[in-house]
């Protein structure tokens, strides 16, 4: 047997001459082929172990910030955080949690009543998450004080608080994770559906029972029972007209005043500015507003009404007329000088709007 070079390798059979065959052998090229192949492979292969070794790495990080998180949560809802932790738990990858932090100055020469109230109902929040079949690993409470971390607030340019932040699990906090505090307040049911919006965990907020309504509303029922049974022999002041017209008009009063507003969405009772320590009553929004505002219109409300109040006596009563006149100033003089004050508070809150009365 002999073998012969042509265009391809060929094994040619001298016994059988008659019938010459050729079996095809592998080319030169298919050869380097096969080499360049075992090459990639070989090379793909010796870099799989650092790729499989990293992200084993970033798994056990991630796992160890996650143990370390529920062992905190486990002890108290909400964890309290330094620079140190704010930075490698909250804002260090890799991180498949959101962190929901509240940014506050409870310190009492702060002197922020504001932050206080915030903190209580904050408390209620991350507790009713604690105790609750909504409570993950995919969402944590945590609470950064200015006193404790006042490198976190330079890091994030904040200047005031409380202010309330989530930090996504992935990404950025964008517009909608920072809470706007001033026009939906800090009651915890508010937070409750700004969480269930940002992370889609649903809390059902379970507040600790509180006596002190029950047991006052108790203690008038006993006082009126007390009264009507000392006086069970004579009950003509229960036909009263005047008794029962003050009662309606203080109710209607505290409505109109938005009490009923300030009990649904918790707001604070006033602002502190940080920088000027100027405090502001009255919200300048028309969306909010703040607890002693309610006062104030209710004050104003009260007043107004006792101006008609003493015209219309001025009116009816069969008082002398000197008397009747003193009335009629003095109601005059009352519903001028509350409706201005009530219709610049209306300017305020309603920037641009064009009427004004004796006050701007």
């Amino acid at each position: 047997m002999s073998l012969s070079q042509g265009p391809e390798w060929e094994v040619v059979c001298q016994s059988c001459s008659a019938n010459r065959r050729r079996v095809p052998v592998e080319g030169a090229d298919m050869a380097a082929l096969r080499v360049l192949m075992l090459g990639v492979l070989a090379v793909l292969m010796a870099g799989e172990g650092p790729w499989a070794a990293g992200q084993k790495r970033k798994e056990m990080v991630l796992s160890e910030k996650v143990s370390q998180l529920m062992e905190w949560a486990s002890k108290r809802a909400v964890i309290r955080m330094n620079g140190d932790k704010f930075r490698r738990l909250v804002k260090a990858p890799p991180r498949n949690y959101s962190v929901v932090v509240m940014f506050t100055a409870l310190q009492p020469h702060r002197q922020c009543a504001v932050c206080k109230q915030a903190d209580e109902e904050y408390q209620i929040l991350a507790n009713s998450w604690r105790y609750s079949s909504a409570f993950t690993n995919k969402v944590f409470f945590a609470m950064v004080d200015f006193d404790e971390g006042s490198d976190v607030f330079q890091m994030l340019n904040m200047n005031s608080a409380p202010t309330f932040i989530n930090f996504p699990a992935k990404g950025k906090p964008k517009r909608g994770d920072t809470y706007e505090l001033q026009v939906r307040g800090f009651a915890a049911e508010q937070l409750a559906r700004w969480i269930a919006d940002r992370t889609d965990v649903n809390i059902r907020v379970i507040r600790p029972p509180n006596y002190a309504g029950p047991l006052m509303l108790g203690l008038l029922l006993a006082v009126i029972g007390g009264l009507v049974y000392l006086r069970r022999s004579n009950l003509d002041f229960l036909y009263n007209k005047t008794g029962w017209a003050f009662a309606a008009l203080c109710f209607v009063l505290a409505m109109t005043s938005g009490q009923m507003w300030n009990h649904i969405r918790g707001p604070p009772y006033a602002h502190k500015n940080p920088h000027t320590g100027q405090v502001n009553y009255i919200h300048g929004s028309s969306q909010a507003q703040f607890v002693a505002e309610t006062h104030i219109v209710l004050l104003f409300n009260g007043g107004v009404t006792l101006g008609m109040v003493l015209l219309h006596e001025a009116a009816t009563s069969d008082m002398d007329v000197g008397k009747r006149k003193i009335m009629c100033v003095a109601g005059v003089g009352l519903v001028v000088l509350f409706f201005s004050w009530l219709l610049s508070v209306f300017r305020s809150k309603y920037h641009g709007y064009p009427y004004s009365f004796l006050m701007s």
